[in-house]
């Protein structure tokens, strides 16, 4: 009987620490075969429309938040060795504004804000790009919506380059970017926040936007 338990209790010890040994062992590092870049290679850059987005998220009234997005943006993005030769020509469709709220996008689109009937378009043209850090990018561009033309930064990183395009397929790549701006300094939303209208240092309103775009013609 003695035996058996000193067999049995060996036998526990073993498989106890072959256990300990096997959870012990740490996991094998993670391969990443995608290597980061700055920027993508130069050339010249056009937009899809079918996979780009533009939000905002606006204050109501001071206190409240309404977010929103416009469904058409296109445009081409040129990419040169020299930061100062880069550019972006962006044009969003006013009219493809989305709040889910129909009403409340007839109102966007109407006198008080947008007003299509007059200014369909909004656009976005610069040139020359700052590092920030590691991976973002700065453009001082100029806005231009409803009939006002501003100088907003636009604050980007380059996502990367798209890996699983087909043969003879252009390649493609994807930017992030954000900037703010007050509508007020562009003769908008004056009825939401009167309180503020002159003051055109604190932004009322945040833009999110996210670009997926083809190479047109690579250059070496």
């Amino acid at each position: 009987m003695h035996d058996l338990f000193g067999v049995s209790a060996l036998l526990l010890a073993t498989y106890a620490m072959s256990w300990t040994f096997a959870v012990a062992e740490p996991p094998a590092p993670i391969q990443k075969s995608v290597k980061a870049e700055a920027l993508p290679a130069p050339g010249t850059y056009k937009i899809d429309p079918a996979h780009s987005f533009a939000y905002f998220s606006a204050w109501h009234h001071l206190v409240g938040r309404v977010r929103g997005r416009f469904d058409k943006v296109t445009g081409t993005i040129t990419v040169s060795p020299d930061p100062a030769a880069c550019s972006v020509d962006v044009t969003i469709d006013v009219s493809t504004i989305s709040t889910q709220i129909s009403k409340r996008d007839e109102d966007l689109r109407g006198e008080a804000y947008f007003d299509v009937k007059k200014f369909l378009t909004m656009t976005y043209q610069g040139r020359g790009i700052h590092h920030i850090s590691s991976d973002l990018w700065r453009m001082d561009g100029s806005l231009t919506m409803h009939g006002v033309t501003r100088v907003v930064p636009l604050t980007f990183k380059f996502n990367g380059t798209f890996s699983d395009t087909e043969p003879n397929e252009p390649s493609r790549v994807a930017f992030h970017g954000t900037a703010g701006l007050k509508r007020a300094g562009f003769g908008m939303g004056a009825r939401d926040n009167a309180a503020e209208v002159g003051d055109f240092t604190v932004p009322d309103v945040d833009i999110e936007i996210d670009v997926e775009a083809d190479a047109n013609s690579a250059t070496p």
